[in-house]
């Protein structure tokens, strides 16, 4: 039997990518740029004869029109697509919508990098009546505030992420499913931190580009051993 594969995809590059901004939850819009990755991302899956049988994404439009960018070069529109808000990027806190640069001249180049890439640390925390908590978003009315980030570490993140895998992915890849997952850069580093086995020390390092797709090769017990991108 062949190995199972799945294809990972960060979205293509966004308007608060381009400004250099912790875009976060915020919804932006693809940039012409993010849109011509899009579709390179689905003309080179087909020419590498891709198949998928369901596709999952954030609630955020960035995500969700790589997606429909991507199917639409693979003429797989018609596949069943899962959005779900635990596929979201981490929420960057009081971070959210600040210039990257800017945050770096007031707290320190050390300090944000521990914000942006490690682990456990999570950015300094919104408060409730903060319009960029997702409570005050009609997207989000149907989930408990508990379930709505003030800020997010990676590692709060991979908790709402694994409960997809765990439930949903999973479970249909151990039942050969092709799937194709477009996320974010920290949802889907947050994945391939479990995937991989990555540890919280050695995550720092991990960094996804826009626009390329990541091939996972499993084998029957779901156990990675395979890796490579789609990137010429």
């Amino acid at each position: 039997m062949s190995n199972i594969k799945l294809v990972l995809l960060r979205h293509g590059e966004s308007e608060w990518n381009k400004k250099n901004l912790f875009t976060g939850w915020h919804d932006v819009k693809l940039t012409k740029e993010g849109k011509i990755e899009a579709k390179k991302a689905g003309q080179i899956l087909k020419i590498n004869n891709f198949k998928f049988d369901y596709a999952y994404t954030s609630f955020l439009r960035r995500a969700i029109c790589t997606l429909w960018l991507t199917l639409d070069q693979l003429d797989q529109l018609w596949i069943p697509i899962k959005k779900t808000w635990r596929l979201n990027e981490r929420h960057y806190g009081k971070l959210q919508g600040i210039n990257k640069d800017q945050a770096i001249k007031k707290f320190g180049i050390e300090q944000v990098k521990q914000w942006r890439r490690s682990f456990n640390v999570a950015p300094p925390l919104l408060s409730m009546d903060d319009f960029r908590w997702p409570r005050f978003d009609s997207k989000y009315s149907k989930l408990e505030d508990y379930q709505l980030p003030l800020s997010e570490s990676l590692s709060t993140t991979m908790k709402r992420v694994m409960h997809v895998w765990n439930n949903h992915i999973s479970l249909k890849i151990r039942n050969m499913e092709r799937i194709l997952i477009v996320a974010h850069g920290n949802s889907l580093r947050a994945l391939i931190k479990y995937i991989e086995n990555i540890n919280d020390k050695d995550i720092v390092n991990l960094n996804i580009a826009t626009g390329i797709p990541i091939i996972y090769e499993f084998n029957n017990n779901l156990n990675y051993i395979n890796k490579y991108y789609l990137n010429n």
